[in-house]
């Protein structure tokens, strides 16, 4: 292994805390910083890991000229992610950001060409493409198990009126930022989309249709794919439709085919031929990952379970060790990540692009690529 020594930046300490300690025990990192603007938060977390004060900072403007600082991991409200990822590329920082990648194809375009600029790294950190059920998922159609995909389906189904998400989360349309659904179905067939139909469905109320202009409590798009006779689906719900949290895949092969569990903690379900059909606890994936941070995606470690992304979010399935581990490599690697700007631009415009199809009555629009 390399014996490159990282110092690397995390902004955002919601449950962007979670990382620390991942970071802190790979032994790539050189030091780790924080950065949160609620000063208490940042004396606390500082103490707790034994932080270097001198990064630790309460405003992220500090953070991009810095000599000392080599990447960026980007976990704020997604407003500001294309601000702060561009700001961090355009430093010639190595940059790693949660979902979606921005808000707008213009924003995901200056991404892109500022990775480019850089020569940095850039990774979009989905944790839907890391958690313990897309893994064994993506190992069934990397072997052969499911045979010739047919179909995929991926379904976000979410309460954010929950208390706990900020503000801006209000009315926000359900595919705008529709990575957690999209992304799966994209990634298990290995390609992109290239055009959506999406429909809305239902409606909100008048006060949360009113802050994004979007009326549609549901939207459910359907995308043909780059170099495949797949066609995936994937729906989106925020507000306004009760059921359990759900961020889920299915996928239907013609040997086997794999759906999600229509419950939490329920198992899912594998088909493998005729009326046969089983259930099965999904393993954890420690054995994926180098030694000093494997045990990080054992069911059972979060840091801070109470809060709302891991209340509603299963802790990510085990995902935040894969993510640390694959945005170093690629650093230390010289490489892109496996979630690279333009991968990442196209799972993010897939569902730019789904929303502004629900809202022209569902005609095909044609995904951007970068």
């Amino acid at each position: 292994m390399s014996d490159q020594k990282i110092t690397v930046v995390i902004v955002g300490m919601g449950f962007g805390k979670e990382f620390i300690p991942i970071y802190l025990q790979h032994p790539n990192i050189g030091k780790v910083g924080i950065c949160t603007r609620n000063r208490q938060t940042l004396d606390d977390l500082r103490t707790k890991y034994n932080l270097d004060p001198d990064l630790c900072f309460e405003h992220f403007e500090d953070i991009p000229g810095r000599a000392d600082v080599d990447a960026i991991h980007v976990v704020t409200p997604v407003p500001d992610h294309a601000r702060m990822t561009l700001a961090s590329l355009n430093a010639n920082k190595h940059t790693a950001c949660t979902i979606p990648m921005a808000m707008t194809k213009e924003d995901c375009k200056a991404i892109v060409e500022a990775k480019r600029r850089s020569g940095k790294v850039y990774m979009m950190m989905e944790t839907a493409l890391y958690t313990r059920e897309f893994l064994y998922g993506l190992n069934l159609a990397e072997t052969g198990q499911l045979g010739r995909i047919q179909f995929v389906r991926g379904s976000h189904i979410q309460d954010m009126s929950m208390e706990g998400w900020g503000e801006y989360w209000k009315g926000y349309p359900p595919m705008l930022n529709g990575t957690h659904a999209i992304s799966p179905l994209l990634r298990i067939n290995n390609t992109t989309a290239e055009t959506v139909v999406c429909h809305g469905s239902g409606r909100l109320s008048e006060d949360l249709a009113s802050r994004y202009g979007s009326p549609f409590a549901v939207e459910t798009a359907t995308f043909t794919l780059k170099d495949s006779d797949v066609v995936a689906e994937a729906t989106r719900s925020l507000f306004d439709v009760v059921r359990q949290y759900r961020e889920s895949y299915d996928v239907y092969g013609t040997k086997m085919s794999f759906e999600w569990e229509q419950l939490q903690d329920e198992e899912h379900i594998i088909f493998d031929g005729g009326e046969n059909a089983r259930r099965i606890n999904v393993p954890d994936t420690d054995a994926m990952l180098i030694e000093p941070i494997k045990h990080f995606t054992k069911r059972e470690k979060i840091d801070d379970p109470n809060h709302v992304s891991f209340l509603q979010g299963a802790g990510h399935g085990g995902s935040h060790p894969h993510l640390v581990q694959e945005f170093l490599a690629a650093i230390i690697e010289g490489r892109d990540s496996a979630v690279d700007a333009e991968l990442a631009a196209n799972y993010t415009l897939a569902g730019i692009c789904a929303h502004e199809s629900a809202m022209n009555g569902g005609v095909r629009v044609t995904i951007p690529a970068y």
